[in-house]
């Protein structure tokens, strides 16, 4: 016979998850930590599976995120259900959370998020990841939609082709001269891999599959000093600044180009494109339907077809 799962107990793990121990969701809940410490157990003991990995902060176990996907979907379809009634406000709207790459996050993707017709609009909780990683914050039950690479469907997801980010390898230009021989008629796939170079973070394989390519195999990457920079907005004031060289997003790289505060350091065929897709939960939500097509259509007039 088929286990129930009881709604208050199933809403309690969520809490848990998502503030991340079990005094914060005590606090939000407004009871003890005893108290959620024993629906926790109860909800683990009708599933027959460790639903939490007790860690700070606490994450879910395989069994968990199935059941943290189950509740943020039944959060989602219920405030869908109070918008419709004309029973929901502001103050109790339902988060929506997203996850989203840096990139994305710095250029076209916010405005995207205004174009929601008001009386849909949830409170948005971006998660920003790798375009590389968000799909994990998908099957982990911690997102409902995100901006990826992957073009494979997470299980119980749809997925959208939004269109390429293309990345200009560039540098100041005295960064240029001095680590890179422009001007000095010597080739580029013969001193990159030894000059300076600015990443995202240690996930950030952008500049070192440029290399690869380069080089046509050879040395394993970009080799010389690495300085990570975990905002869009810093990796391209460092690349400026002349720390390194980089990958920049050609929406961010083009004005600094035209005022020569950049100089590219290969052709136009030598860009990278980074193919990047919609994948949110099979979820039958007016709101995050709205959400999905205007990340589209945002994507359409910012990304490469």
């Amino acid at each position: 016979m088929t286990q129930e799962l009881p709604l208050d107990l199933v809403r309690t793990l969520l809490t848990v998850v998502d503030e991340g121990t079990f005094d914060a969701a005590a606090r939000v809940l407004h009871v003890t930590p005893s108290a959620v410490s024993q629906r926790v157990k109860a909800l683990e003991q009708r599933t027959g599976r460790v639903l939490l990995i007790r860690a700070k902060p606490v994450r879910p176990t395989e069994s968990g995120e199935a059941v943290v996907r189950f509740a943020r979907q039944l959060a989602r379809l219920e405030q869908d259900a109070h918008t419709a009634l004309g029973m929901s406000d502001s103050a109790g709207s339902a988060r929506l959370p997203i996850a989203v790459n840096a990139d994305s996050l710095a250029t076209w993707f916010l405005p995207a998020l205004t174009q929601v017709p008001d009386e849909l609009r949830p409170c948005y909780e971006l998660h920003r990841e790798d375009e590389a990683h968000t799909a994990r914050l998908l099957r982990e039950g911690l997102v409902m939609a995100a901006v990826t690479s992957s073009p494979d469907a997470v299980a119980g997801c749809l997925v959208r082709v939004l269109g390429g980010m293309r990345y200009v390898p560039a540098a100041q230009p005295a960064f240029a001269r001095r680590w890179l021989g422009t001007g000095r008629d010597v080739p580029l796939r013969e001193v990159i891999a030894d000059a300076p170079v600015v990443t995202f973070d240690r996930h950030d394989d952008l500049q070192d599959g440029f290399v690869r390519r380069l080089r046509r195999g050879g040395r394993a990457g970009a080799g010389g000093r690495r300085h990570a920079m975990p905002t869009s907005e810093g990796f391209v004031t460092a690349v400026t600044a002349g720390l390194g060289w980089g990958m920049v997003p050609a929406v961010q790289a083009g004005p600094l180009l035209d005022t020569g505060r950049l100089v590219r350091l290969a052709p136009p065929d030598r860009d990278v494109t980074v193919r990047l897709y919609w994948q949110q939960w099979k979820l039958d939500s007016p709101a995050l339907t709205a959400v999905a097509d205007a990340v589209a259509a945002a994507a359409a007039r910012a990304l490469e077809p």
